[in-house]
């Protein structure tokens, strides 16, 4: 699973990632609304967890321009100190799943988090990325080609997952920098080089390639198309 947390405290954004990550799960992290509607808004993720009190811009604006400007329906559920009835309707109105009271327990939260995804998206909920002969478990984030194993460092790993659920349309390149790196991308061409590294682990060993590259477009993961260039 992954998940954005649009929070900006520090010490429960670190509890967060210690206690999801440690079960297998992918986080990423946004200190304001402004930068958490944005990565909301263009990123895959399976569910958000978003704080009331943010700067720049307040959980529930966040909540209704990602509803209303961006059509999303990512499930989302509300972290705050605000327990208030009118609080709890205004968060529900503005869009959110569940509403959550700060201080809570995280085996509660992770409950909550399976119960909105069971909602929202079934029992049957998604598990792995498979592109061709390309399978990512997303529970465990283990790679496999073929039923082989494949080693990918976790640059690599992100970056398979961003192409994957892309599959077969192609991802600019500033997405993928942006996936990576957020709004402060390294000097040089370090996106080139984390894809060699994907494309030595996913394609190398393989006769039918599937990373190609798009010139002055991007990536895209797939089976060939005449259009491809490399």
């Amino acid at each position: 699973m992954r998940l954005l947390v649009i929070e900006d405290n520090r010490n429960l954004i670190a509890n967060l990632f210690d206690y999801f990550e440690a079960r297998g799960h992918v986080l990423d992290a946004a200190p304001d609304g402004v930068t958490g509607l944005h990565l909301a808004g263009t990123q895959p993720y399976d569910a958000i967890l978003l704080d009331w009190m943010l700067p720049r811009l307040e959980g529930p604006e966040v909540l209704r321009r990602l509803r209303e400007e961006y059509r999303s329906e990512v499930p989302v559920i509300m972290l705050t100190a605000r327990d208030e009835l009118p609080d709890k309707i205004a968060g529900f109105r503005a869009g959110a799943d569940d509403y959550l009271s700060k201080p809570f327990a995280l085996p509660e939260l992770e409950v909550r988090l399976e119960a909105v995804l069971a909602r929202t998206h079934g029992r049957n909920l998604r598990r792995a990325l498979e592109v061709h002969d390309l399978r990512l478990d997303l529970a465990t984030l283990e790679a496999q080609r073929a039923g082989r194993p494949l080693h990918l460092y976790p640059a690599c790993r992100k970056l398979l997952e961003v192409l994957m659920r892309a599959s077969p349309a192609a991802v600019p390149r500033d997405q993928l920098e942006y996936a990576l790196w957020g709004d402060e991308p390294p000097d040089g061409d370090m996106l080139r080089s984390h894809i060699y590294e994907l494309r030595r682990s996913v394609d190398g060993p393989f006769a039918e390639k599937l990373l190609h590259t798009l010139p002055r477009v991007g990536y895209r993961l797939g089976l060939r198309a005449t259009a491809d260039g490399e």
